[in-house]
């Protein structure tokens, strides 16, 4: 059997890979936005790999999608008041905030705990 497939079509333009839809008309983005990141197990934990000694404040583990995930990350970063990003399904807040973080999950009733020594 053959795993070719096509990739380009005169009346559709470029395809996408994985469901065969024009890229204009592509449904995998929307199913894969709509799909939460995290498992519901909310971890906050403060990580300075990879960033010269700068300490962040990672969230992971939360079950929403991208566009939740970047409004609590508006609100988490308004509330620390430092900047962050939203990467890979999991929030990072600059500077050590774990306390107030946790804290302000657990007042959005989301059960989070402190993880790391």
């Amino acid at each position: 059997m053959s795993s070719s497939r096509p990739v380009y079509s005169t009346d559709k333009g470029r395809l996408c890979p994985a469901c065969l839809n024009a890229l204009g008309a592509c449904t995998c983005k929307a199913q894969a936005a709509a799909a939460p990141a995290g498992d519901g197990n909310v971890k906050v934990r403060r990580e300075t790999k990879g960033r010269k000694g700068k300490g962040v404040s990672v969230i992971e583990g939360l079950a929403m999608n991208a566009a939740e995930l970047d409004t609590l990350a508006k609100q988490l970063k308004a509330r620390c008041g430092s900047g962050g990003t939203v990467k890979n399904g999991t929030i990072e807040i600059q500077g050590d905030h774990r306390p107030v973080i946790v804290d302000f999950l657990t007042s959005k009733g989301i059960a989070a705990k402190l993880a790391g020594g």
